[in-house]
């Protein structure tokens, strides 16, 4: 036999009067301070990297780009964003290679520089003292100043409107010896590492906190 839900002495039920006295319950709603903006590139920051490109020493050539980043870990792979009218497209296109060399805060006029100015015009490794050397897979020079030096193999190349993309694999990564400690760990932080936001060069803040250490269980004393 079913059971009736229990009633107070006006025979209403005191448990659906709970519930009606939480719906009727007025949620304050605060004054957004938010501004609408058009569509734009508004995700900052971003690594300010100095790509070599160019299989032949008369075509070897620096492009600056922050439209870049990781896509897959398994297989490595990422991506630069290049116009066409760049100098460097061609040459990336017609090589399918580059290498994207992380830059530093001492780097930082060279990444602006090779931003501004055209590899038709000028070498710019000479024009800011920057060391060429050799990659170990792919035929781009390198930038010795650059902590890591990361090789990639372009896959494909998608046109998205004002930039095209360049989809790579890694092939090879060369990591500068004077950032690994006693431990072998690579301390990139210490190389003081550029980024590009909203049209500005900056370096790193403080140390936060590692990945997941906002779950971490606590050391037992």
């Amino acid at each position: 036999m079913k059971r009736s839900a229990p009633t107070n002495k006006s025979g209403k039920s005191p448990i659906k009067k709970r519930n009606q006295s939480k719906a009727q319950r007025q949620v304050p709603v605060s004054r957004s301070t938010k501004q609408d903006w058009k569509p734009g590139t508004m995700i900052y920051p971003l690594p300010a990297v100095l790509v070599s490109c160019g299989s032949q020493p008369e075509e070897y050539n620096l492009i600056t780009v922050a439209w870049t980043g990781t896509l897959c870990t398994n297989p490595p792979m990422c991506y630069i964003s290049v116009q066409p009218k760049r100098h460097s497209y061609d040459i990336l296109k017609k090589n399918m290679e580059f290498v994207i060399n992380l830059t530093t805060e001492q780097m930082a006029r060279a990444t602006d520089w090779c931003g501004v100015r055209s590899g038709r015009d000028y070498n710019k490794f000479e024009e800011m003292g920057l060391t060429m050397g050799q990659a170990s897979v792919v035929h781009c020079p390198i930038i010795e100043e650059s902590p890591i030096n990361i090789e990639c193999k372009v896959r494909e190349i998608t046109h998205l409107g004002s930039h095209d993309m360049f989809i790579a694999e890694v092939v090879n990564v060369r990591a500068d010896e004077q950032y690994i400690d006693e431990t072998g760990k690579f301390k990139l932080t210490d190389a003081k590492p550029l980024v590009y936001l909203h049209g500005g060069y900056y370096g790193l803040g403080e140390f936060i906190g590692k990945f997941g250490w906002s779950v971490q269980k606590k050391k037992k004393q």
